[in-house]
């Protein structure tokens, strides 16, 4: 058995913006870049085609409705921005260190997270008291392509635990999107079924079927 957990929501709380477009527009201008004045909208517009089940960069779609102004910025200032906008406090859940100790006591342990932004999931589980080391592998939507809950974002965390989608547990507290695992052949455990402090007896339970 081999075990995924979902980071926010999950494992971490966050501190989201209230305004998106306005935070990564504040944080574009401390660097230099032109906002365009209607920036609002221009965020809220369509620029980059994803197709069903695929992930892309925010800062992509950043650069695109700043192109949309005449506005032409540097990839690398503009992921920047758009980390440090989506930066907030991060506080561990109870239950999050010890729902993780004991995945690892049955076998390999990753993350499996939906974020669009680079560099954040890395970044909240650094600002977390869990201890990053307890992880194999760490996969992000925005790095991996393929976001929850489509079955292939499984198959990617299974694939770099190095197990096949049958073995694989997943914990996650959306059951749309983590609830999905069931697709791909994995394992759910949903904390609005199981509390995170029960999460390492589930697991026991599991693991003895």
């Amino acid at each position: 058995m081999v075990v995924s957990f979902d980071l926010f929501g999950t494992l971490v709380a966050v501190e989201r913006p209230d305004d998106p477009a306005e935070a990564v527009g504040r944080e574009l201008r401390e660097r230099g870049v032109a906002v365009p004045d209607d920036w609002a909208r221009a965020y809220r517009e369509p620029h980059v085609a994803v197709d069903p089940g695929r992930e892309t960069p925010l800062s992509d779609h950043v650069v695109g409705a700043l192109a949309s102004r005449d506005v032409d910025a540097d990839g690398a200032v503009v992921r920047a921005a758009v980390r440090a906008a989506f930066d907030g406090p991060v506080a561990t859940r109870e239950g999050a260190e010890a729902a993780v100790e004991a995945a690892a006591t049955h076998g390999t342990v990753g993350v499996l997270s939906n974020c669009s932004v680079t560099g954040l999931v890395e970044r909240a589980l650094d600002r977390s008291t869990i201890d990053p080391e307890r992880f194999d592998a760490i996969v992000a939507s925005v790095d991996s392509g393929w976001r929850k809950p489509d079955p292939r974002a499984f198959e990617a965390v299974a694939a770099a635990l190095d197990a096949p989608t049958e073995r694989l547990v997943h914990v996650g507290d959306d059951p749309a999107t983590d609830g999905a695992a069931t697709e791909a052949g994995a394992t759910p455990i949903l904390l609005s079924e199981v509390p995170l402090h029960d999460v390492p007896a589930e697991l026991e339970a599991i693991r003895s079927r």
